[in-house]
């Protein structure tokens, strides 16, 4: 998947079954990786409206769009600490690692080292003290976890395919991520420590960046299994695979609301 294949991306949301969608933003650039506050307020975004791609937030109508980066290299990929005082995200000021900011974009600390290797898809553990990350350190891309000071990096998986885009559940004992293991990238999860992973998806098309529900009983991807890329939810068990939305564009990236 490219989602420079498209002359813009912008950012929509709906309600949970795929009704009422409403488009947030209208910018000729690409706008994507959107990540809800945890008050369900405001809406962290990654975006090249500028002409270099940073991070952004703004209300959850769309409204006071505010630039929190302005590095000359890509930002992308936020995330919200639990408290909302903090995003995590990707960054290409060194090498492409894992930074941290106040949610203003104030105080912005590196909190990975990587030698080259990029450091992508940060996720905040429920309890704020972790981050899992996605990163290509060991060859391959594989998911690990890291004290938000930055100490104590462990891997979670180790697969000679690669695994990106994790996502905490809510209760903080298992992680979903997509990994392309089985020939494709499908949807599996594991327990927070790495032990017991269990295919969620099985389909001959791609099923990627997966996002729990605030409830913890759904888990939100998106798909090309249709025929272009459209947002579907499914059980945590991987049943009642349910497409959300059918459109003639594809949509990516799905973020729940925290309500």
């Amino acid at each position: 998947m490219n989602p420079s294949v498209r002359a813009t991306l912008n950012i929509y949301v709906m309600n949970a079954d795929g009704t009422e969608e409403t488009r947030l933003t209208d910018h000729s650039g690409w706008d994507r990786s959107p990540s809800w506050s945890p008050d369900g307020s405001r809406i962290a975004f990654a975006s090249d409206r500028d002409g270099n791609t940073d991070i952004y937030v703004m209300n959850a109508d769309g409204t006071d769009v505010t630039k929190l980066t302005g590095n000359p290299r890509w930002d992308g990929y936020p995330s919200w600490s639990p408290d909302g005082s903090r995003i995590a995200f990707s960054s290409e000021v060194v090498n492409t690692d894992i930074y941290m900011m106040n949610a203003d974009g104030t105080n912005m600390v590196r909190i990975t080292r990587s030698s080259g290797s990029p450091y992508w898809h940060p996720s905040w553990s429920p309890d704020g003290s972790r981050i899992v990350f996605a990163s290509e350190r060991k060859g391959n891309t594989d998911i690990y976890v890291i004290n938000v000071d930055g100490t104590s990096v462990i891997p979670l998986t180790s697969s000679p395919r690669n695994g990106e885009f994790p996502s905490w559940s809510l209760d903080g004992n298992q992680i979903v991520f997509q990994s392309y293991r089985d020939g494709n990238n499908d949807i599996y999860v594991m327990n927070s420590d790495g032990t017991e992973e269990i295919r969620l998806t099985d389909h001959p098309d791609d099923d990627m960046a997966p996002s729990w529900s605030p409830d913890g009983n759904r888990i939100v991807f998106h798909s090309n299994r249709d025929g272009n890329w459209n947002i579907y939810a499914m059980n945590t068990d991987g049943t009642s695979v349910t497409r959300l939305n059918n459109h003639r564009d594809d949509d990516y990236f799905a973020s729940w609301s925290p309500n």
